[in-house]
């Protein structure tokens, strides 16, 4: 077993600069970022304002953080939540909205500056373009919102002159290795992966593999579909289209390593050789706490790695006939249009299905596969579009898969 990095104290936070006070939409308030992207306004209750919080149905949670942070708005997934959420927040002069239009509204709500994007799947698109249109920086931990819609929502924060920074971990350390460096001298970018669960697991044993054995990740404390998209490989392929349009890199520039420390987080090289890392523990408030004080660091008391209790940092090829779904990616970033939205679909049904107990394991990325071979898309697909191939790829996966296999 590879020795892990051990964490030391860190010094005690002192205030960050002072400077304008950031008022926030938290999208996805109730999951694993949302709840820590609120770890970190407590961290600098002078320079966050919360204005607005979305959920989907976790309305106990969502309650809680209405009575803390007291947001002007709040939204979640249906009628039924909302009424709900309403009765319990009377008094409080809280608005309730729900919905597709309700969670649009929080991400536009008219004293908002920045948007924690941080709603799993696919659902966390609309709110993306709306709060682009809006005017509002993005902090982009919805990696699905590019998979889907790269050139749409690329072009959308050119023609409206807005500003997106990436909170995946991975593409955070993309983001500060390459600040103040010229985008010409970039050769090529190394994401990394812990390689999940099963890295060291026969592939023989797959179709095995439990829904509990896959959620218990060796590093990351992270939402059950993430998890699941890591033990698959998935969540790495998806982070390459993430940063084919984050970066704007082809995808024979953007290489995957599996790193088992977590402490590499992600690697830039450069047209003279030199290459860049970024390194931590892997603690998700490091890269949302950049990602909303950015250009700044602020100090903070995040772990701390003991460079000379350290051991080895490891890095290894992956077993790309093992983990197919990565190369899955591959291929629908580099057929464009609509693949990466088939891609994503098949995907997200399959592990629901999974989640489910309805399939196995290695039904996951077999789904995909067939996805990508049967459905023929646009070139240029519009957002209706993407909507409509979404909801086509699931109601195909459900009706090839959507028999129990236990």
């Amino acid at each position: 077993m590879m020795n892990r990095p051990d964490a030391r104290p860190a010094p005690t936070r002192r205030d960050a600069n002072k400077g304008p006070v950031q008022r926030l939409a938290v999208l996805g308030a109730t999951g694993s970022i949302g709840t820590q992207t609120l770890d970190v306004v407590r961290l600098f209750p002078e320079k966050f304002k919360v204005v607005a919080l979305a959920a989907y149905r976790n309305i106990d949670r969502l309650y809680d953080q209405a009575i803390e942070f007291r947001p002007a708005c709040v939204a979640v997934g249906d009628a039924a939540c909302a009424a709900v959420l309403q009765q319990r927040l009377a008094g409080t002069g809280i608005v309730v909205v729900h919905g597709r239009e309700g969670l649009r509204e929080a991400a536009c709500w008219p004293e908002v500056d920045v948007v924690m994007a941080a709603i799993v799947g696919f659902a966390g698109l609309e709110s993306v373009i709306a709060g682009i249109e809006a005017g509002r920086t993005i902090a982009l931990a919805n990696k699905e919102t590019l998979v889907v819609a790269g050139a749409r929502v690329n072009a959308l924060l050119a023609a409206r002159g807005g500003r997106m920074v990436p909170v995946d971990s991975e593409h955070s350390a993309i983001f500060q290795c390459l600040v103040g460096e010229p985008a010409l001298a970039v050769e090529s970018i190394t994401l990394t992966a812990s390689g999940g669960p099963f890295r060291t697991r026969p592939a023989g044993t797959f179709a095995g593999i439990t829904r509990e054995e896959a959620l218990q990740h060796p590093n990351w404390a992270m939402g059950s579909k993430i998890t699941i998209d890591s033990a698959t490989m998935m969540n790495k392929g998806l982070e390459v289209i993430e940063a084919h349009w984050l970066f704007h890199l082809a995808p024979d520039r953007i290489d995957v390593l599996v790193h088992p420390q977590s402490i590499v987080h992600s690697m830039v090289t450069f047209a003279d050789g030199s290459t860049k890392a970024q390194m931590g523990q892997p603690d998700m408030k490091v890269p949302i706490q950049y990602a909303l004080s950015y250009p700044d660091r602020w100090p903070a008391p995040h772990p701390r790695i003991d460079w000379g209790r350290a051991g080895r940092l490891d890095f290894e090829r992956p077993d790309r006939l093992k983990f197919p779904c990565l190369d899955l990616a591959y291929e629908a970033l580099r057929r464009g249009g609509a693949a990466p939205a088939v891609l994503n679909a098949a995907n997200e049904a399959a592990v629901g299905l999974f989640l489910q107990e309805r399939i196995r394991f290695i039904d996951i990325p077999n789904a995909i596969e067939k996805a990508l071979a049967v459905f023929e898309t646009p070139a240029d697909p519009s957002i209706e579009d993407l909507v409509a191939i979404d909801q086509a790829v699931r109601a195909r996966i459900e009706e090839l898969y959507g028999a129990p296999a236990y």
